[in-house]
């Protein structure tokens, strides 16, 4: 279940309270005379099921709400009630397959901008991840790869193509394209620094190094990887999996494949260097790609709900029946 808290300027107060009133899956609904100040208006709260929410907020969004008062979205724990029970059943599908899509829109235009944080987490994970194949050290290129906040922007460019927001398009390349440039080039930098003090070995060779050598190779797997990984990731932030997101982090080699340039620049390593750069690009494009089409397909299942909602409430508008008819009991048979 997720909690609604609206304030509605008083025009609107009525059409909202009829529009919660009259859906089979929003229960627990309060209105709240008045009790707005900024801005001005009457408070409304209410509870809707998860598989019912975007769709919900897109009949709040079509009154103007957001722009006249505002909208609040919050998950629920726990609901004990009946009420809930019957909104939950009332709402076709799973609860945990459900996309907020305002909440995904939300959460990743947060994730996808650029920041001094988000420069440093990738900065920090490429070195980690340098030591890492300097050392042959599975360890590290773990940690690495959970340390890098690469998949945010990666997420919200796949939001913006889908929901065609340019805005957030626009920020998530251009973190992307500051990142990993930036994360590569003080990584070469600590290269050629930890060559010149003795830390490193003068000389490097990443066909005796087993991660060096896989991440500078690219092949069929690293294409299956990176796209299944996609889907994955995709899914664990769009619905309520989110648990998954760190499996699906360890399985893409996208940052210690920026480690891998840099350490082949910082040695002077042409066919690892290439090597490198061709697994970073499969990994973003395959993520990319596998980002936007499982989100096209979660977007037909919501517009398929949207359309069988909006027709529901045409219906009852219009004072027809709502639902499937139930079908006729076959006649009795006539005894032999």
């Amino acid at each position: 279940m997720y909690h609604l808290r609206l304030v509605a300027p008083p025009g609107r107060s009525h059409d909202t309270l009829a529009l919660l009133e009259t859906a089979e899956s929003v229960c627990n609904v309060i209105f709240l005379e008045g009790a707005a100040k900024e801005p001005a208006g009457d408070v409304i709260l209410a509870d809707v099921a998860r598989e019912d929410a975007s769709v919900i907020v897109a009949d709040l969004r079509e009154l103007r709400l957001e722009e006249e008062g505002s909208i609040t979205l919050q998950s629920i724990d726990t609901a004990l009630s009946k009420h809930a029970q019957q909104a939950e059943r009332a709402a076709r599908g799973s609860p945990s397959d459900a996309v907020i899509w305002e909440q995904l829109e939300f959460q990743t235009s947060e994730e996808a901008q650029l920041s001094a944080s988000f420069l440093a987490f990738i900065v920090l994970a490429t070195l980690i991840a340098c030591v890492g194949l300097l050392l042959d050290s599975p360890i590290l290129i773990v940690g690495a790869m959970v340390v890098g906040p690469e998949f945010g922007p990666i997420a919200g460019f796949c939001v913006a193509l889908v929901e065609r927001e340019r805005p957030l398009a626009l920020r998530s390349l251009l973190a992307l394209a500051v990142g990993f440039p930036t994360a590569i080039a003080v990584t070469f930098a600590a290269g050629l620094v930890f060559k010149a003090t003795g830390v490193a070995p003068g000389s490097f060779s990443f066909d005796h190094s087993t991660f060096a050598h896989a991440i500078s190779n690219p092949d069929f797997f690293a294409f299956f990887v990176a796209f299944a990984a996609g889907v994955a990731g995709m899914l664990s932030l769009t619905t309520a999996k989110s648990g998954a997101l760190i499996g699906v982090l360890i399985s893409v080699t996208t940052i210690p494949s920026a480690a891998a340039v840099a350490l082949s620049a910082a040695y002077g390593d042409g066919g690892a260097l290439a090597g490198s750069a061709a697994q970073l690009a499969v990994n973003l494009t395959m993520i990319l790609t596998a980002g936007v089409l499982t989100l096209l397909v979660q977007h037909h299942f919501y517009l398929r709900r949207r359309a069988r909602h909006l027709d529901t409430e045409s219906r009852r508008a219009a004072g027809l029946p709502v639902g499937r008819p139930s079908r006729p009991a076959p006649p009795e048979r006539e005894p032999v």
